[in-house]
This record gives structure tokens, sequence and C-alpha cells, in this order.
């Protein structure tokens, strides 16, 4: 039995968060939530201290509140740079009927596109857009933007200026 619970904990703390999803997301949903309760418990003694009027402690809360702000902001921004990438691969690993690449090909051939790039609106053409990106567990596309199929890949496009802001590739199976 000892053996077994000796296993059992080696096992758990060997696997990467990456490899159990939801729970990184999970953490840093927690995170963000203790991050801005400190910033609104860290506004409050500022309050405090200005009513006090003592300038030393004014001082000190108005630094320990731009901290809780950097926190909060490292934190989000952490969260935002994973999510996009992490999700829909552990999504797509266990639904790959999902990102069935199907008889789909489009009327030009094949580029390998980069972030930055400035593409033809034919490339992001109606016929093209993913109507359904949360299927795929794809971040929400920002405005002005759209997430565009082009063969396996998945592009995100800023259909104001033509310029790719995202690349996914091999995204489809």
């Amino acid at each position: 039995m000892r053996k077994f619970i000796t296993a059992a904990l080696l096992t758990a703390v060997a696997l990467p968060a990456a490899a159990m999803p939801g729970v990184a997301s999970a953490q840093s949903s927690r995170e963000l939530r203790g991050d801005r309760q400190d910033i609104r418990e860290e506004r409050r003694e500022l309050r405090d201290a200005y009513r006090r009027g003592d300038r030393s402690d004014i001082r000190e809360e108005r630094r320990d509140v731009r901290e809780a702000h950097r926190e909060y902001r490292e934190d989000l921004r952490d969260r935002n740079r994973n999510w996009g990438r992490d999700d829909w691969r552990g999504y797509r690993s266990n639904n790959r009927t999902v990102f069935a690449r199907g008889a789909w090909n489009a009327p030009f051939r094949y580029t390998r596109f980069r972030p930055g790039a400035r593409i033809g609106a034919p490339y992001y053409g109606g016929r093209y857009v993913i109507a359904d990106p949360w299927r795929y567990h794809l971040p929400r596309a920002g405005r002005y933007q759209n997430w565009v199929r082009h063969y396996n890949d998945v592009l995100l496009i800023d259909t104001r200026r033509g310029v790719v802001v995202n690349v996914l590739p091999g995204f489809y199976w």
C-alpha cells in the first residue's frame, strides 16, 4: 500500500500543469481574483492614510497600490499570453474529429504567413472566416479582427489593414 501511495504522489508531482487542462487556467483565475482583492485592500488603506493625514503613510500606501496593480497586470499578461496556445492544443488532442481537415482547398496556393505580414482581401474573405472560433477553443478575436482558415493554418487577421496578427500553423489535422 505504501508503494502505491508513493507512486501516486510521485506521478502527481511529476506531471506538468500543462498536461492537465484547466488546472493552469483555474490557478491563474484564482491569482487574478486574489490580485484584485489586494488592490481593493490597498486602496482602502490609502483612503485611511489620507484621512489620518500622515505623509509617510500616504507615500507608502501609494507605493503598495502601484505594486498591487503591477502584479495584477503581470498575472493578466501571463494568462492572456498562454491562454490561446494551451487551450486549443489540449482540446485538439482529445477531439481529433473537430479538427479534421476535410476536402478543403483554396483557389490560391499555400503561403506560410508570419505575424505582421500584409495580405490581400481574398485571403480573408467571408468564405474563409471561422464563424465559430469557440468551437475550436480559440481566443476571442478583437475588434476588427477575424480568425481565418488558410489550408491547415489559422490566421488572426486585422480586417481594417489586412495585417496578420497571429498564426497557428498546423491547426487542422
